[in-house]
């Protein structure tokens, strides 16, 4: 790649360095926990990010002209096998922890994305936050499995006045 827009090198070395704290993290989060899908959704998203980081390098690379594309999430999903080190405790506040991290990093390459001036580099980072939304949704799974999860229900009067309230938007005439 050439020359790239000052925005989009810009927000790549932000997210360079929160890739930098967020592997660390997941790295570490590996030994901590004892359930074996935990520690896989974790060394998914560790590897999915050491991706994501060489891509980054790479169109920030004034002499990599190859074309860069995202892998599918799916070439990276595989079941490692892990010695059960960790502690049970920890699984609980590992799983919600991480599942917050990708929710995060998912809106950010989003945001970032929707700055961004080279539309390959634009492009990737969409990829980039689809995946983390992928990974964020396994946590969410996992969670739910082992029961850690909470949605609160509005009611049914809550909806049917929302509804109400808002009905007049579809017979709005335009002019």
């Amino acid at each position: 790649m050439n020359s790239l827009p000052a925005i989009d090198l810009g927000l790549m070395s932000e997210h360079l360095l929160a890739h930098d704290g967020v592997i660390h993290k997941l790295v570490y989060y590996q030994n901590l926990v004892t359930s074996t899908e935990l520690q896989n959704i974790l060394k998914l998203q560790e590897e999915v990010m050491r991706t994501h980081v060489w891509i980054m390098l790479a169109f920030i690379n004034p002499s990599y002209h190859n074309d860069i594309e995202v892998p599918q999430l799916s070439t990276f999903e595989q079941k490692y096998n892990f010695q059960r080190a960790g502690n049970d405790e920890n699984n609980k506040w590992v799983a919600l922890e991480s599942h917050s991290t990708a929710k995060n990093m998912s809106i950010e390459n989003y945001q970032s994305a929707m700055l961004m001036k080279n539309m390959n580099v634009k492009n990737a980072h969409i990829e980039m936050a689809l995946q983390q939304n992928q990974i964020k949704e396994k946590y969410a799974n996992y969670i739910k499995k082992m029961g850690w999860d909470f949605v609160p229900k509005a009611t049914t009067e809550a909806q049917i006045s929302t509804f109400l309230h808002f009905n007049y938007l579809l017979n709005r005439h335009l002019i």
